[in-house]
């Protein structure tokens, strides 16, 4: 009988209900929503599932279990009481990787990560019957989080992040992650049947995240996870079967007109490169061009983009004419549907146009906006079957 978990995938403030959705479109059951993280319940497969084919969550979390703790005293008797014996091995290796905590009596991450290190020691040592637990096997990193005295503890499945899919070596002065650029255009109803531009693409994240999905590329599929290596709980032959089912469903020959463009040539060949190692260079067309040269012969396009929003002090006093600038190019465009992430506060000021809905999303700790400037409807006879 297969043992169902509670899985926890932490995302994007703002971005909970792109991911449940990409969750529930995987074929599993939602548990809870809650600010930044969606729980769901999943066997051994799903863990795989989920960390090869999920695009939006930062990692997936095996829940290992919840309970209230206002003192260090509660908190290291409740820790202790877990069954830790059942989900890290004789000589596996743990730690608390990282403790976060909002509204709750216990506050410090380093205490914390002590505290609940010792406990699970000695009850490590007492379910194994060792004076010193060895350590030396696979890795089983912890993620805590506490929220009004509430504590819940999930083993880290992933490792490095889920953002890290592999192919971005070189990147711009301001990148936007991988997660973050697939919610957004997860957020507009671009398909891979219309045009899709970004003219300050820098790294290319968007355009590849775009290509990827059009390709039907899980984003997974190229790099390592964590829980690769833990035997006493996933064969191995769950993550070839999820690989194997990855690359079954690849369709990197389909036509997409996907363009990236900057003004920094060097940016451009880094964007082009991350482009190769992502598998999808053969459908992006990168190109040195200023936002004033953005044009395009087609109707009916989708434009998505990150702009400059004055990181450093010297850039700000050129932002005006920069959105300004946008601005002229997007009333050129003007059956086009622009999307546009930003932390500049004069941006629809100097866009020139009032956004049809605006979107507060957190980028890391800033507050940033997701501006949706909506075109029209192109004809039925142009519109794919997705769209009537």
């Amino acid at each position: 009988m297969k043992k169902i978990y509670e899985l926890i995938a932490p995302c994007h403030f703002g971005l909970e209900a792109v991911l449940k959705k990409e969750i529930t479109d995987l074929g599993y059951d939602i548990v809870q929503v809650e600010d930044g993280r969606v729980t769901f319940a999943g066997d051994e497969e799903a863990v795989c599932r989920a960390n090869v084919f999920l695009r939006t969550a930062e990692r997936i979390l095996l829940k290992a279990g919840s309970f209230q703790a206002e003192t260090f005293d509660q908190l290291f008797e409740n820790t202790k009481a877990l069954p830790w014996e059942e989900m890290i091995p004789r000589d596996g290796k743990f730690w608390v990787a990282k403790a976060s905590s909002i509204k709750s009596k216990l506050f410090s991450p380093s205490d914390i990560q002590r505290i609940m290190k010792k406990a699970m020691v000695e009850r490590l040592k007492t379910a194994y019957g060792v004076s010193v637990v060895a350590e030396t096997g696979s890795s089983y990193p912890l993620r805590v989080f506490l929220y009004k005295d509430q504590v819940t503890v999930g083993i880290d499945t992933s490792g490095d992040s889920l953002h890290k899919r592999g192919y971005r070596t070189l990147t711009s002065r301001a990148p936007i992650t991988e997660t973050l650029a697939a919610a957004l255009i997860l957020l507009t109803p671009w398909k891979k049947d219309r045009i899709l531009v970004d003219p300050f693409c820098g790294s290319g994240t968007f355009p590849i995240e775009a290509a990827m999905m059009a390709a039907n590329m899980a984003p997974g599929m190229n790099r390592w996870f964590v829980a690769e290596d833990w035997d006493n709980l996933i064969g191995k032959k769950r993550w070839y079967d999820a690989m194997d089912e990855a690359g079954d469903l690849l369709e990197d020959t389909v036509e997409v007109d996907i363009q990236g463009y900057d003004i920094d040539g060097d940016i451009v060949r880094a964007a082009r490169a991350n482009a190769e190692a992502a598998g999808v260079g053969h459908l992006i067309h990168f190109q040195q061009r200023p936002v004033s040269a953005l044009s395009h012969p087609k109707k009916y396009g989708f434009l998505i983009t990150n702009p400059p929003y004055g990181e450093r002090i010297e850039e700000k006093e050129n932002l005006p004419g920069l959105y300004r600038e946008l601005g002229e190019r997007m009333r050129a465009l003007d059956s086009w549907s622009s999307f546009i992430i930003t932390a500049y506060e004069n941006a629809e000021r100097y866009i020139g146009r009032k956004a049809d809905k605006n979107r507060k999303i957190y980028n890391g700790m800033m507050k940033t906006y997701f501006y949706q400037f909506m075109g029209p409807r192109p004809p039925m006879r142009n519109r794919s079957r997705d769209e009537r």
